[in-house]
């Protein structure tokens, strides 16, 4: 059972977060199931990015609570399953925590391993780009949690 779910990306103000957010949605927010995130390179205690949050937020999610966080060993060996937006951050993982390789996957794994391109900075259509894959990702996740 995967009571704890750690999701990475690198600053965790973009992707971390709206899959975090995405997640505990589609899960209903269980409260035995804890879903959160961090980041390899946090921009600490930031909010969600404006673009990003404007998506969720026109998705009916709420994520004014979100502060980026920074990556520890101590979450990754309490995670119960690690999802990581691209191969470079399951790398960073491993470095950090190399006895948490087993429970480290890419949140695409379900769609070929396909990896989350940053949208740090970009237009509106990288973030609707970006969106539509954390959307398809964790409902692929939904199916084995």
């Amino acid at each position: 059972m995967f009571n704890n779910i750690l999701i990475v990306c690198i600053g965790n103000i973009c992707r971390s977060p709206s899959a975090e957010y995405l997640l505990k949605q589609k899960l209903g927010n269980k409260p035995q199931i804890v879903v959160h995130s961090a980041g390899l390179g946090a921009l600490v205690d930031k909010p969600v990015d404006p673009t990003a949050a404007t998506l969720l937020s026109e998705h009916g999610i709420d994520c004014s609570a979100h502060a980026a966080r920074q990556l520890t060993r101590d979450m990754l060996v309490n995670a119960d399953l690690i999802l990581a937006m691209e191969s470079r951050h399951i790398k960073g993982i491993n470095d950090l925590a190399p006895q948490v390789g087993g429970k480290t996957f890419l949140l695409g794994k379900w769609s070929k391993g396909q990896e989350v391109p940053d949208p740090y900075k970009k237009s509106r259509e990288a973030f609707d780009h970006v969106y539509n894959l954390l959307d398809q990702f964790t409902d692929d996740w939904v199916k084995y949690l």
